[in-house]
């Protein structure tokens, strides 16, 4: 088996990385520049320069894989960027990766992804797109649909900081809506066995943690975890709308109108235990998530 991860240098990706080199497999991975290797050096992966934007160089970095894993993806910018990214990107690799015959296919999506959300905001139009390309591909394949996806990286300091900083913590709407923190190393424990779990084939998996809590559960169980206190503000939908709509291009903008559209989408919950059941992994309960990121 050999793998090739496009993605490996992201948040999620270089621990997908570090946990198959960690079981000694062969793993390549598709950076765009030099500069990204750095990421992933120490665990000693092959490397490809290439793009997924660039069907030619998917050619070269797939020649002698086995297995892929596809976690390129984008969270800001114009349809247009989704587009070419990710939905085109996606496209190429899956013709790549036909006319290698490569035997499995492991596509990262997001928890959320649905026909009916598809043309809420470009993000899940293109998570659509991405996954429907993959299914009538043929391909002998696996779908994850992760919650937030919580470690040392990612989403969690923002929101760990948010806290830590002020006395006061704004959040989005009522703060209702439920969500199902995933610990980032299970995630890359569900991709890694997928590789070669005859039960993963064919189908799409939800993955969240053990816990389920709503916006307002998960501020305060931080505070609790950086032994603050602190209060609540609620900023309603339209107010939070208009000030991502004024501030949403400026570099280190917070939030982005999409951003809030997916929170008043509703719940980030997971609908079935098939995961569970099927990979029968133990999974990081919140309280632990929050201590490790500490």
């Amino acid at each position: 088996m050999k793998v090739l991860v496009t993605g490996g240098t992201g948040f999620i990706g270089t621990r997908i990385v570090q946990a198959l080199r960690a079981q000694e497999r062969d793993v390549r991975v598709l950076v765009r520049t030099p500069e990204r290797a750095a990421r992933v050096a120490e665990w000693s992966p092959e490397l490809a320069t290439g793009d997924v934007t660039d069907p030619a160089s998917l050619k070269a970095a797939l020649d002698g894989c086995t297995h892929v894993i596809h976690l390129v993806s984008i969270i800001k910018g114009s349809p247009a960027d989704f587009e070419r990214v990710m939905t085109r990107g996606t496209a190429n690799l899956i013709a790549a990766a036909q006319e290698a015959g490569v035997e499995r296919f492991v596509l990262m999506s997001s928890l959320g992804t649905s026909a009916t959300a598809k043309d809420a905001v470009p993000y899940y139009g293109a998570k659509w797109a991405m996954e429907q390309a993959l299914v009538a591909s043929g391909l002998p394949h696996t779908i994850f649909r992760p919650s937030f996806v919580f470690g040392r990286g990612g989403a969690l300091p923002t929101f760990m900081a948010q806290v830590r900083l002020s006395p006061v913590v704004t959040v989005i709407g009522s703060g209702r809506q439920r969500l199902q923190p995933i610990w980032v190393d299970d995630v890359a424990e569900y991709f890694v066995r997928s590789l070669e779990l005859p039960e993963a084939v064919n189908r799409t998996f939800e993955l969240g943690g053990p816990d389920i809590v709503d916006w307002n559960e998960l501020y305060l169980a931080i505070a609790q975890a950086l032994g603050k206190k602190r209060r609540l503000v609620h900023i309603p939908l339209a107010v939070a709308r208009a000030g991502a709509r004024a501030t949403q291009w400026l570099p280190g903008a917070p939030v982005t109108t999409d951003q809030i559209a997916m929170i008043e989408a509703g719940d980030n919950a997971v609908s079935n235990s098939d995961a569970v059941y099927t990979f029968e992994l133990p999974l990081v309960p919140l309280e632990e998530q929050l201590r490790r990121a500490l």
